[in-house]
């Protein structure tokens, strides 16, 4: 497919992160964009705010003249739409050229210089690291982001077309329409189930994904993953690795070992191991890239992260209220272990909205566990997304396996009477659903406590 070909794209999801990202960039491409959605968001209202017109009510009718063009018109769509939505089953039965958006982003990517961010864990705040490192080093890049950048406020930067940086998400198998010169692989965890079944087909498809490497590609891989690639771990003998970390104000200060030699004093804002090492293989991209040290010193002490992940509402001495993204129980672990290494002696209540029935029923045993760590927790009713109920997968069931005697099943609008009860200095709110939706009005009813 000849992109230059295409004067008028058509969204179908266009308010997801991804989706919205391929959006802003055809906008950006003086493409003629137009979509629909389920609901109204911020983002929705911010692509609505550069001249995209989106309804919210699948139907034809609303669909616009040039739109239902097939001779220069591109129908995306995210996996997440049912397969009974009206629009799509009209493009599909039309001769439209429909594709899905990992397709799209593998046509945009194909002819430029890739790195590629994989992992069921770090993606997001990875790749949003690395597009800024190359971007500061004043690289010509375009980063597509799975989620809205401190930095640039979008999901999406641009500054050129030579090179990309993409999540390669392995959702629905998604990262194998990518062909990348650098890629990584931050971690394989059992996630997606409902997908692949069993972890071992997962881990299968981590493998195809390495073989989708260019020629001379080369692939980074955690320490302690079954592959093959340039390795990089925290204070181990890794290919890179961090050494000398020291905490100053709030932030790490650390030195990195590469193959050829030592560089030293970067700085990083972001609390928790688990940052620290998308801190690293971000940098190590940028260096194998050819980014000069001081450059990307400069870059990373300049990162002020993604929205949603271990973001601060409020940090003030008598109180912390932190919003993550955390959806799955390895990143649930991760963030209780920032906010330990961070506030050691205060109390942490946290407040979790399970995302998806099924992801909840595979790891029901594991979400308990992670869960019961924290002083005080609330928990919200399952978030369904793309699901159907399944029957005795409820957050009641969830409820009834944590060990943790300061727990409770709450609504949404009974949260911030709750929180208001408790007495825990650092307030979490964790989830991938629309517990996003509630973090403004937390903030302003502890504020105004305040």
């Amino acid at each position: 497919m000849n992109l230059n070909t295409i004067h008028n794209v058509y969204f179908i999801g266009i308010g997801g992160i991804g989706m919205s990202a391929l959006a802003r960039y055809f906008v950006a491409n003086k493409k003629q964009v137009s979509g629909y959605d389920k609901t109204k968001t911020e983002i929705t209202d911010s692509l609505e705010a550069l001249g995209v017109e989106i309804h919210f009510e699948d139907s034809v009718s609303l669909v616009k003249q040039p739109f239902l063009n097939p001779e220069n018109t591109l129908i995306v769509y995210t996996p997440a739409i049912p397969k009974t939505h009206t629009e799509l089953n009209h493009f599909l039965d039309n001769s439209f050229r429909v594709l899905k958006r990992s397709a799209v982003l593998g046509e945009i990517t194909k002819h430029t210089y890739c790195l590629a961010i994989a992992g069921t864990h770090g993606k997001t705040t990875t790749t949003s690291i690395l597009g800024h490192l190359l971007n500061e080093c004043e690289v010509e890049v375009t980063a597509f982001l799975g989620g809205i950048s401190e930095n640039y406020n979008s999901n999406l930067i641009l500054n050129g077309t030579k090179v990309t940086v993409v999540e390669a998400d392995e959702f629905d198998r998604s990262f194998l329409t990518l062909s990348p010169d650098l890629a990584c692989i931050t971690s394989m965890d059992a996630d997606h189930l409902d997908i692949y079944g069993e972890t071992d087909e997962l881990k299968k498809s981590f493998v195809e994904f390495t073989q989708k490497l260019k020629p001379n590609g080369k692939l980074f891989v955690r320490n302690g993953l079954p592959l093959k690639g340039i390795t990089y771990g925290i204070e181990d003998n890794s290919d890179y690795s961090v050494k000398h970390i020291k905490i100053i104000n709030g932030s790490y200060v650390f030195d990195v070992k590469t193959p050829d030699t030592l560089l030293e004093n970067f700085k990083f804002n972001l609390p928790g191991r688990h940052n620290l090492s998308n801190a690293l293989i971000a940098l190590a991209m940028a260096v194998e890239f050819g980014c000069p040290h001081q450059q990307l010193a400069n870059a990373l002490a300049s990162y002020k992260g993604v929205k949603r992940r271990f973001t601060y509402q409020i940090k003030t001495d008598d109180l912390v209220f932190i919003d993550d993204y955390a959806h799955h129980p390895e990143e649930i672990n991760a963030v209780h272990q920032a906010v330990r290494e961070m506030y050691p002696t205060k109390k942490v209540l946290a407040i979790f909205q399970p995302h998806l029935f099924s992801r909840t029923r595979d790891f029901v045993d594991e979400f308990a566990q992670k869960l019961a760590l924290f002083d005080e927790l609330l928990l919200l009713d399952i978030y369904p997304a793309r699901e159907l109920p399944i029957e005795g997968v409820t957050s009641e069931w969830l409820l009834g396996k944590i060990e943790n005697k300061n727990k409770k099943l709450v609504l949404k609008n009974e949260l911030i009477s709750e929180i208001k009860q408790s007495n825990a200095q650092i307030i979490l709110t964790i989830g991938a659903g629309d517990i996003g939706e509630e973090v403004k009005h937390i903030k302003e009813a502890l504020s105004i406590a305040s």
